[in-house]
């Protein structure tokens, strides 16, 4: 089936000069990346520690933005970040690190000292106060959102608030933007200058899937919209209360693998993984589902054209 969807907001001129600029914060393998690169919009920072990830956005975006690499622009640990060199730049975009908000995880939040998961967040919080870019669009697990009887997500929302942005949620699905997969996740929108109550910004309204699991795979599937990619776990069996990867198609018993993975996540036909097939699981567990990226960053790039206070040369 053919991903028409991904290019739906492509501007008719591609090599137009890009209208805004984002950096891509725990970039992974780089979701953000093609969602606002699709918009017409510039990469000019991004960051990302694991070695692996690191290999497979280099693969697929230094072709598209090839900038960013040849000015030595995608670092390696946010830690060793010097404010000063990052590029002025319009929206901050940041998947930051999961572990320490989901049930998977040890539910440390914030306290969560191992690699200093627990304090990425602040990193984001530094960027924002040093370049107060007109907007952020971060992402996290849904489950930051009851992460300590609602206090982590409390300190996000008065952090952000405090810098003088406006703060805006929505749990987002990724079947929500035409893809087969629940793929539940917290996005969170603010603009600089403006306070919440004031704001006018609205997140995209859910479309119809465009896909189910049964063109995923090319067969008839028993279920239309998969379950969400994860990280580990792989290979429970399909009666397993753990199983995410096992399905029952055309009645034989198939296991994803990073070829279905790839369409579920929205991914174009041309991406590529020049890491191993666990590794690529891996990464796609990781991963944002960029039609929903997409759609939410082109309400953020609307909003944008129409503040007043905003006008962009």
């Amino acid at each position: 089936m053919n991903h028409h969807w991904q290019n739906q907001f492509t501007p008719s001129q591609q090599d137009a000069k890009p209208r805004y600029k984002f950096i891509d914060l725990f970039a992974g393998i780089g979701g953000f990346h093609l969602a606002l690169h699709n918009l017409g919009a510039q990469c000019v920072f991004a960051s990302e520690i694991n070695p692996y990830a690191r290999k497979t956005y280099i693969a697929n975006h230094s072709k598209i933005s090839p900038q960013l690499f040849h000015e030595n622009r995608f670092i390696g640990d946010i830690k060793d970040l010097n404010l000063s060199d990052v590029p002025e730049f319009d929206i901050l975009c940041a998947g930051f690190p999961c572990q320490p908000f989901s049930q998977a995880g040890f539910k440390k939040g914030f306290h969560d000292s191992k690699d200093n998961r627990g304090n990425l967040f602040f990193d984001i919080i530094d960027i924002l106060k040093h370049k107060q870019p007109p907007a952020f669009f971060l992402e996290n697990v849904r489950h930051i959102k009851n992460h300590d009887d609602g206090k982590t997500f409390d300190t996000v929302r008065k952090l952000l608030e405090g810098l003088n942005y406006s703060f805006h949620y929505k749990m987002v699905k990724a079947s929500d933007h035409g893809l087969p997969q629940h793929r539940p996740r917290i996005f969170m929108v603010g603009f600089k200058g403006e306070k919440t109550q004031d704001s006018n910004f609205k997140f995209p309204d859910p479309i119809p899937l465009k896909q189910t699991m049964s063109d995923i795979f090319g067969k008839p599937c028993n279920k239309a919209i998969g379950y969400t990619l994860r990280v580990g776990g792989r290979g429970s069996g399909i009666l397993d209360r753990r199983n995410w990867d096992c399905y029952s198609v055309n009645g034989d018993i198939i296991r994803l693998t990073s070829k279905e993975g790839k369409k579920m996540m929205g991914l174009p036909d041309d991406f590529i993984f020049p890491v191993s097939e666990t590794q690529a699981m891996k990464q796609l567990g990781n991963s944002v589902a960029v039609p929903a990226v997409q759609a939410t960053a082109k309400n953020i790039i609307d909003y944008l054209n129409n503040k007043s206070d905003y006008n962009k040369s």
